[in-house]
């Protein structure tokens, strides 16, 4: 007896193309394995018998390859319509069945994977016939009876591992390879694949040119269905090397297009990844996921380019993640994370006035290497805020639709006695310091993010400001705040914001409430508070003696407020799984306040209601193993409310300590929403 085989099911109705796919997939698989393939139709005993061939199927098919055995198995004679001769299937490192009915419950214990195949109705017909004649089409309704029968009592769609929608383009094959490779019960089986894909080549191009940013991403992910653009967005308004202008040197622009690109939802504990036309889904911890996909040196640098994204993963991971990290169980709206994969991808370098082009090589480079190059060269020629779609010019962008009519989840009389209250757990010893936040509503109607975002970016430049759209779910925000950075080389780097004033236009008062902002003892205590935090978060995974604070309660100013930022830097271990560095410090310590696990408790019970992707973190995961995130503040995001229409969230707070005053708190969260509600012409409620 041989060891028992990997057993992949690929199971869908009839016509769905399951056949030609498993073909095709133990072709692929060939390359490094011993595979056998199985097709359920030599055994189904007639056009009457789908549940009686599925029980045959189970018994002498699966039963004895699943425990390393030959199968021997009587075939039907389609032409005498009886049974035919006795055949043997021998196990082999990989076994690959298929038909209707090879995913069915009685088999699901014995199998590895589970592909489900799709495809409509009327396609499904036209193949079938096409494929077997004249000969199948007085017995096609039939046969469909009986397949939606055994559906309505089987789970075998929703048990599914792998989902794809075939398009009989062949493309199925490749995606439901790459898929099964995001499958921890064919993660050993799969290494030499595995391995393969990692065999990445980076090809990049450097343009003298400085395009219009917002035209150039319009221009290429107009139509994207998934797309993201990291934008510093006050690039003009700093210069030189100084670490305002460093934070801001950068814009990303991509989308998961291509032969590499995919998108990654989770939602507690459940990730799904779609490449092209197939889904895969998965099981487990967010942060066990992201260790899989990142992490390790896949790619090397191009020759003097600076940023540290080399392609790779770019989206969001919102706050109730932080029930893998020592927090409560909330289940929020929105999903839990969201990233789209970047096999290409546009850098705008703002200070060298660059564009660098990077793309993984792959047949389908050259024709976008020739499309962006274009986009870039036609974006570079219209002059900043003087084009269809303003940039960072003065200019203003058209309407974004109607006002919204935002409502608070909390009063003012609300969010005040919940300021008493976090005084209260902090007298008891419960915290030192609690950031309580509430969240702003409205029906988005007839509102355009995309033109939102333009206003909010024109308005409010930041150096973390980014949109994101996965599909309907779009994010906007200004976020001034850098959560953590990982350099490819260990280095790490976290600057948390505490101490928030509003600007005014009157130069004296503004110079008198940024010098108010300084000199307060209170924000000091609230900012400290946090670098102790965030200190003792990065030495879990830091190289001891490696972490220090090069900057203390540093005042910068935006362009609606002054900020208190301080600066804490370590090195990781090296060899140290960065996933597990990153989820150390996750929440940002400046979004829950200290100490962190037993502040997040408190914040459950006070908020009653969960923040989503507010106070979560965006940025990328680079094929380098570097990282940098943002903290989601001043963010808008528009979600479908799966009643057919979209809300309109944002999300705000303030660190509420010892000596708070809760008029000046309740004042502080008004200020801080005031840059991105005035954008939106909106008020804030109450």
């Amino acid at each position: 007896m041989t060891p028992a085989p990997v057993i992949i099911a690929v199971d869908g109705r009839s016509g769905a193309g399951k056949t030609t796919l498993a073909v095709e997939l133990a072709a692929r698989l060939r390359q490094h394995h011993k595979v056998s393939l199985f097709h359920l139709e030599d055994i189904y005993p007639g056009w009457n018998g789908l549940r009686t061939g599925i029980e045959r199927y189970v018994a002498t098919v699966l039963t004895p390859l699943s425990s390393g055995r030959a199968a021997e198995w009587t075939s039907w004679d389609w032409e005498r319509h009886y049974d035919g001769g006795l055949n043997v299937t021998l196990p082999a490192e990989i076994v690959i069945v298929e038909g209707v009915g090879a995913a069915a419950d009685a088999a699901r214990s014995m199998l590895d994977a589970v592909v489900w195949v799709e495809a409509p109705g009327d396609d499904r017909r036209r193949r079938a016939l096409a494929r077997d004649g004249s000969t199948y089409e007085p017995y096609w309704d039939a046969w469909a009876a009986q397949e939606e029968d055994w559906l309505s009592t089987d789970s075998v769609v929703s048990s599914a591992d792998v989902r794809v929608q075939n398009l009989a383009d062949g493309s199925a094959p490749d995606n439901v390879l790459q898929a099964l490779m995001y499958l921890p019960s064919l993660a050993a089986i799969l290494a030499p694949e595995l391995s393969a894909r990692r065999g990445l080549q980076l090809r990049s191009e450097r343009l003298e040119a400085t395009p219009d940013a917002a035209l150039l991403f319009e221009t290429l992910y107009e139509r994207s269905g998934n797309a993201a653009w990291l934008d510093s967005s006050n690039a003009s308004a700093v210069a030189g090397r100084s670490q305002a202008a460093a934070r801001s040197r950068f814009s990303i622009l991509a989308d998961d297009g291509g032969t590499y690109g995919q998108s990654v939802r989770h939602r507690s504990g459940v990730t799904q990844v779609t490449a092209g036309t197939t889904t895969v889904t998965t099981s487990g911890p967010f942060f066990r996921w992201l260790d899989s996909v990142w992490g390790r040196r896949a790619v090397r640098a191009p020759r003097g380019y600076d940023c540290q994204f080399t392609l790779g993963w770019l989206g969001y991971l919102g706050y109730e993640l932080k029930r893998e990290t020592g927090g409560n169980d909330v289940i929020p709206d929105t999903p839990d994370a969201a990233l789209l994969f970047a096999g290409r991808a546009v850098v705008l370098d703002h200070r060298e006035q660059t564009v660098w082009l990077l793309a993984l090589d792959a047949p389908d480079a050259d024709e976008w290497f020739r499309t962006a190059r274009a986009a870039v060269v036609a974006a570079a020629g219209v002059v900043p805020g003087a084009g269809v779609v303003p940039g960072a010019g003065s200019a203003p962008v058209p309407t974004a639709g109607p006002v919204p009519a935002f409502v608070s989840r909390d009063s003012a009389t609300d969010y005040k006695r919940k300021i008493a209250e976090s005084q209260h757990e902090i007298s008891e010893g419960n915290s030192y310091e609690i950031c309580l936040t509430t969240t702003l509503e409205a029906p988005a109607r007839d509102l355009d993010p995309w033109r939102s975002y333009l206003n909010l970016r024109r308005r409010n430049p930041a150096p973390f400001a980014s949109y994101l759209r996965f599909g309907e779910l779009v994010v906007a925000s200004t976020s001034p705040e850098r959560f953590l950075r990982i350099l490819s080389d260990g280095g790490m780097r976290a600057e948390p914001i505490k101490g928030t004033r509003r600007r005014s236009p009157d130069a004296a008062e503004d110079a008198a409430l940024r010098h108010d902002l300084e000199t307060s003892t209170k924000d000091r205590a609230e900012n400290i508070m946090i670098v102790d935090l965030l200190r003792n978060d990065l030495s879990h995974f830091a190289i001891p003696g490696s972490v220090t604070v090069s900057r203390l309660c540093a005042i910068e100013s935006y362009a609606t407020v002054h900020q208190m930022v301080s600066t804490i830097d370590a090195h990781l271990k090296p060899g140290a799984p960065r996933a597990e560095a990153l989820a150390a410090a996750f929440p940002a310590g400046s979004m829950t306040g200290a100490p962190k696990i037993s502040t997040m408790d408190i914040l459950d019970q006070l908020e009653a209601g969960p923040r989503g992707i507010y106070s979560g973190a965006i940025g990328y995961f680079s094929l380098n193993a570097a990282t940098d995130l943002a903290v989601v503040i001043r963010t808008l995001v528009v979600n479908p409310d799966g009643d057919g229409g979209r809300t309109l969230s944002l999300g705000v707070g303030g660190a509420i300590t010892a000596d708070s005053v809760a008029d000046d708190e309740y004042e502080e969260i008004r200020t801080k929403a005031f840059g991105v509600l005035s954008t939106l012409g909106a008020e804030f409620p109450g």
